[in-house]
């Protein structure tokens, strides 16, 4: 049978935690995805996983596998790469790129970052694509997204520029942001510049279109993008001691909507949130009931601290379950794991934490055992058991 020890000795974890009530954030978004970094909570979900056009903010899948390729030794960043004449047709945000140019790879990095170039995005792409043009390498992003766990993600071309198919997911746009973030830290310094001037041909596209840069809430990147049909949105990440938030969001009307939206979620996050240890390394968070044992019951531990992101304000007690398959049998050895705590906070994922045995717990003596038994049979006809000694 399985048995459920609910609300955990509820005055152990009411003494513990008293905090479970947070006001959720009603953006105004199409579309959008917060994530806690380091506990991996997500904070907000709104239409998260649906195929949306991302714009310019596909791009950052463009960046992932040029920083991929620096890595790997496939490009370099004093690699000067030339401009074709695909790459120079595009317009909207541009480097003014032009069939006389070679240019620096990390050059074309900070035109893709801090320019939003469409034709830098076009000279990194025919330079990775397999067949060397940009429609092989929107197939190579694909691929490379699908392997990544991006499972809402299709390229058409490799900068977001409007094209019937070409979509990604707040999530994915999520994750990819966490991959450059964790996988690339050399590089994702790029994204906190908020000025680059490019041979002095583009004046008026010099500075990073974020804009939560500056203002002092620990915000470091990523990437915005529009079109007509996208509207405005924003994949960024903001770091305020050592919790960083990563968050992505589409749909928004205006480029005003989309500043204070993003400040707002970003100050939501780190104001409403905070992490709390719930139980220490080696508390004992239950008792489980054992079967043939030299003792009738042994403490459920955890390995390490328990800490979880979970809302600031004061509410009720924190709902959680220990989950095992019981009695346990005897005997058992110290630090075996042997159940599962799960974790309601309101409002949030649950979260489920190994538990382990306090002690080890030897079988039972012969006489011991048939005790157990007889008490077991008398138990069931209603008669207390005699003493067989």
């Amino acid at each position: 049978m399985t048995v459920l020890i609910k609300r955990i000795a509820a005055a152990a974890l009411t003494l513990v935690l008293a905090a479970q009530t947070a006001a959720a954030f009603d953006t105004s978004a199409r579309a959008a995805f917060v994530l806690d970094q380091e506990t991996g909570t997500v904070l907000l979900s709104k239409n998260a996983d649906e195929a949306l056009p991302p714009a310019s903010m596909s791009k950052l899948m463009t960046l992932y596998m040029a920083f991929e390729a620096i890595r790997e030794g496939r490009l370099s960043l004093d690699e000067r790469l030339p401009v074709s004449q695909h790459a120079m047709s595009y317009g909207g945000s541009t480097m003014f790129l032009d069939t006389t140019d070679r240019v620096r790879v990390e050059d074309l990095l900070r035109g893709i970052i801090v320019m939003s170039g469409n034709d830098a995005c076009a000279v990194i792409a025919e330079a990775l694509s397999p067949n060397g043009t940009e429609r092989g390498f929107a197939e190579l992003m694909t691929r490379r997204a699908q392997q990544l766990g991006m499972t809402s993600s299709t390229f058409k071309n490799s900068n977001g520029w409007p094209a019937e198919g070409h979509v990604m997911s707040m999530r994915d746009l999520v994750l990819l942001s966490n991959r450059i973030i964790t996988d690339y830290p050399e590089f994702y310094e790029m994204f906190s510049e908020e000025r680059f001037e490019f041979d002095g041909r583009a004046p008026q596209n010099v500075s990073n279109r974020n804009p939560l840069l500056g203002l002092g809430i620990g915000a470091d990147g990523l990437k915005t993008g529009h079109t007509q049909e996208a509207g405005y949105g924003l994949t960024g990440s903001a770091k305020q001691g050592e919790r960083r938030v990563i968050f992505a969001l589409t749909g928004l009307d205006s480029t005003r909507a989309r500043a204070e939206e993003s400040e707002a979620i970003v100050n939501w996050a780190f104001r409403q949130f905070a992490e709390r240890t719930i139980v220490e390394e080696g508390q004992a968070v239950a008792r489980a009931d054992v079967w043939m044992g030299a003792e009738d019951g042994v403490g459920l531990v955890a390995e390490e601290d328990v800490t979880l992101l979970l809302p600031t304000l004061t509410g009720g007690p924190l709902e959680a379950e220990v989950v095992y398959t019981g009695p346990l049998q005897a005997p058992i050895a110290a630090g075996q794991q042997l159940a599962e705590l799960i974790v309601r906070p309101e409002g949030l994922p649950e979260h489920r934490v190994p538990l382990f045995a306090e002690n080890a717990v030897a079988g039972a003596g012969f006489v011991n055992r048939v005790m157990t038994v007889a008490g077991v049979l008398f138990r069931r006809i209603g008669q207390p058991p005699q003493d067989v000694m």
